[in-house]
């Protein structure tokens, strides 16, 4: 598989660069050099990712002439906080990182958001490489360019958009993921698919066997196809504009986020939260938004397939109504919930009648 797009946005000159490739990784110096014009880089890592990907990166980053230093964070959400970012920053500083090197982060969604957000504040910004090692990062998270860390209030209250220069997809890095972690990476290729695609998701629905068993041939499609979906929407609205097509993507993320806020971010992976919050936005569309209960029983047995989770962990409701209430998409003190009238249409964010709110939660798994 091989494929390259290359995606340019309006009020920016930042060209992102998209190369999906099995074997890419041993090409990653060659890359950088080529999108960056780069002659030193930090590597940020995570313990779980470097071990298995870290030496072949450095590897190919110094053939290609690049002075390279290696960061490693512990795996895991909290490690997006302002404690790793100082501590990236020291790392920066010490490398002798100028506004003319780059940025690589090599790992999944934590990794991409902590290293991006460090290199947006890094001399007011210098240029950063994503290579995603995960479904979720290579599917989502690697594409459009947002880029935070999590604060006692709330996940991803403080960030910036600064896209990455080149974004270096291979699914041959996914061979070394759990079957749960795959399976909750395709819940945003499922969600891309109901919200803003529907020949995604009818794909989707065709391949569940294959996806399900995390066949690789089955994986690669998802993810290109995932990828083209996202890139068109981030290229019609970059900065997720009030009312904007971009704000579809948080289809299930208002409670999916407050879930994991709930829990400290443990337990649930990200996709797995994201499927609990996609079932109880498709209650919400079928009473709030005209979505017909045809189309909720087929989300509802696409995420069944996957083997992904029904209900929440015990959770009180007290709790994720106030993690929602600082939802970044909060507004005027009202939760707003991305809604769907019908498969691959989501309306922009509203206020929904709290009645049916609480009636969703509970029957998500929240305790009264």
């Amino acid at each position: 598989m091989k494929s390259d797009l290359v995606l340019g946005y309006a009020g920016t000159v930042v060209r992102s660069r998209v190369r999906i490739r099995s074997g890419a990784l041993a090409s990653l110096g060659a890359f950088t050099v080529a999108t960056t014009g780069a002659s030193r880089t930090v590597v940020v890592t995570d313990s779980r990712v470097g071990p298995l990907w870290g030496a072949a990166a450095l590897r190919s980053l110094r053939r290609a002439g690049l002075e390279t230093t290696l960061v490693t964070v512990p795996v895991g959400e909290r490690s997006k906080s302002a404690a790793q970012l100082a501590r990236l920053w020291d790392a920066f500083a010490a490398a002798r990182i100028s506004r003319a090197d780059t940025v690589v982060a090599l790992g999944g969604g934590v990794v991409g958001d902590l290293a991006g957000f460090a290199a947006a504040t890094w001399l007011r910004g210098v240029s950063w490489v994503c290579v995603p090692t995960t479904v979720l990062a290579q599917v989502d998270s690697s594409i459009g360019g947002k880029t935070a860390i999590d604060v006692p209030s709330g996940k991803n209250l403080a960030g910036a958009f600064h896209q990455p220069t080149g974004v270096l997809v291979d699914p041959d890095v996914l061979a070394t993921l759990s079957a749960r972690h795959v399976r909750a990476g395709l819940a945003e290729v499922v969600k891309k698919g109901f919200a803003v695609d529907a020949k995604l998701f009818a794909w989707c629905e065709r391949n569940l066997d294959a996806l399900a068993d995390g066949e690789p041939d089955a994986l690669a499609g998802a993810i290109e196809r995932a990828i083209r979906v996202k890139a068109a929407v981030v290229k019609a609205d970059e900065r997720e504009r009030e009312g904007g097509v971009r704000t579809a993507l948080n289809f299930g993320h208002t409670l999916g986020h407050a879930i994991e806020a709930a829990h400290g971010y443990r337990g649930l992976l990200h996709g797995e939260a994201v499927a609990i919050g996609m079932r109880a936005a498709a209650e919400l569309s079928q009473h709030a938004a005209g979505l017909s209960a045809e189309s909720r029983t087929r989300l509802e047995a696409a995420l069944d397939h996957l083997r992904l989770p029904v209900t929440m962990p015990r959770t009180p409701l007290r709790a994720l109504l106030a993690a929602m209430a600082n939802d970044k998409k909060s507004a005027k003190g009202d939760v707003r919930w991305v809604l769907t009238p019908k498969i691959g249409v989501a309306s922009v964010p509203r206020a929904i009648d709290h009645s049916l709110v609480r009636a969703a939660l509970l029957h998500a798994g929240a305790r009264g």
